[in-house]
């Protein structure tokens, strides 16, 4: 058995645990399930970025680290070798149980940590010329800090990847996608399940709208 397949075992029967049993701490009473993406979900996630062939994925928010694992399973199922950056300045909010599981899994050579906040770090990311193949989104839910996010994951993703967003049922999370959606050209997915989940392709070439070609947005 190779290396990949001893680690694809473990993330699976990790994942299998925390959707059964939950972490070992939480916060509060019911925090684990309303703040971590359903079990549900997170497959959809893994599937969307195995279709996606996807070798190098952003994170924004690791909380108990439910997405994070789906996302590195997503990368082993198809061999990749790729990279798992996460970004997450709350980790010590959360006792570490996302990246402990990141730990426990043996994925510490996949994915890397940057405890910072997204809207300082991306910025830094996209001076630094890090790309992406996808990005998945689930940090903050305050307006302005969910569009600075996807204004610069719109310069990190490559052209024609994938962002993919959580709680698109929260107004500002929605508004914010929205504008990138009726004004820069990214295209809602149509996906075969029913998820919680939005994702959208961004174009093949990247380009500026026009400052006249404005569209006013708002929640959908």
């Amino acid at each position: 058995m190779d290396s990949t397949t001893e680690l694809l075992g473990c993330v699976r029967r990790l994942r299998a645990n925390l959707a059964r049993s939950g972490p070992s701490w939480v916060r509060s009473e019911d925090d684990f399930s309303r703040v971590a993406l359903p079990h549900a979900d997170a497959d959809v996630l893994r599937d969307l970025l195995v279709q996606e062939h996807a070798d190098v994925v952003v994170e924004v928010g690791l909380a108990y680290g439910v997405s994070a694992l789906a996302i590195a399973e997503a990368l082993l199922v198809r061999g990749s070798r790729g990279s798992h950056l996460i970004i997450d300045p709350f980790q010590d909010r959360f006792r570490d149980q996302g990246w402990t599981a990141i730990e426990q899994a043996g994925l510490v050579d996949l994915c890397s940590l940057l405890r910072e906040r997204s809207q300082v770090a991306l910025p830094r990311l996209l001076a630094e010329a890090f790309v992406a193949d996808a990005a998945f989104v689930d940090g903050s839910h305050v307006f302005h800090n969910v569009f600075v996010d996807l204004f610069y994951l719109r310069e990190i993703v490559r052209p024609g990847g994938l962002i993919i967003l959580d709680d698109c049922e929260w107004p500002p999370v929605a508004t914010a996608a929205r504008y990138f959606e009726l004004n820069t050209g990214w295209s809602p997915q149509v996906l075969d399940v029913g998820t919680r989940l939005r994702a959208y392709r961004l174009p093949n070439s990247r380009s500026e709208p026009a400052f006249d070609s404005f569209v006013a947005f708002g929640e959908r």
